[in-house]
């Protein structure tokens, strides 16, 4: 074999080290990108995994207070003693218990009684301006018996609820001594579906 002379030997030793030197750059390089790659990967995993929102847990309910259990009832007893006097308003303003719906609300004492009065009202001819102001609430309660009963106890305030003479218009004065805002106890059965109010008691005391 002819041998290579010497500048020959040296420029190839040259070559092989050019090579290596760019195989090693490229080298580098190659792992540069795969390093960053992989850096960018987890790094948009570890961005992904923390937006994911963490599951919420709903907050315990808050317990209510306790319910009347008799308080549908409370309000259907209210209902009728307002229907009733709604209709006795409607009855004296008029002086005629016929033309109203009283004896659907009342029955017994309290019809009897509304009706004398009325009775009064057209002997005198006078009726009935206004109306009372009334704030009762249910103070007993029984729908145990056989006909369900309840006590309603108001105060009634009357200074609105003015009697004037049918002709003229004209204010009739009181009677002496006549308290314009009282308590009342009203006695009330459950007649089937309806409420009924049987007596209303006044009390001698002002509230």
């Amino acid at each position: 074999m002819t041998a290579l002379p010497s500048s020959a030997r040296s420029a190839a030793r040259d070559g092989r080290k050019d090579r290596i030197a760019r195989y090693g750059a490229m080298a580098i390089a190659v792992g540069v990108v795969l390093l960053v790659t992989s850096c960018s990967g987890d790094d948009k995993e570890e961005s992904k995994q923390s937006s994911t929102p963490a599951a919420s847990i709903p907050e315990p309910s808050k317990s209510s207070a306790p319910s009347d259990p008799q308080a549908a009832d409370k309000r259907d007893v209210l209902a009728a003693y307002r229907a009733y006097w709604s209709e006795q308003v409607k009855a004296y303003s008029k002086a005629n218990v016929e033309a109203t719906d009283l004896d659907k609300y009342a029955s017994a004492d309290a019809l009897g009684r509304a009706r004398s009065d009325v009775l009064s009202l057209q002997k005198a001819g006078v009726v009935a301006k206004g109306a009372p102001v009334n704030h009762p609430e249910v103070s007993d309660l029984d729908m145990d018996r056989q006909v369900p009963r309840a006590t309603v106890t108001d105060c009634l305030d009357v200074s609105k609820w003015t009697r004037v003479k049918k002709k003229t218009g004209e204010t009739v004065a009181s009677p002496k001594g006549q308290l314009k805002k009282y308590t009342a106890t009203i006695n009330t059965e459950k007649w089937g579906k309806q409420w009924m109010i049987l007596k209303v008691t006044p009390k001698p005391r002002s509230c």
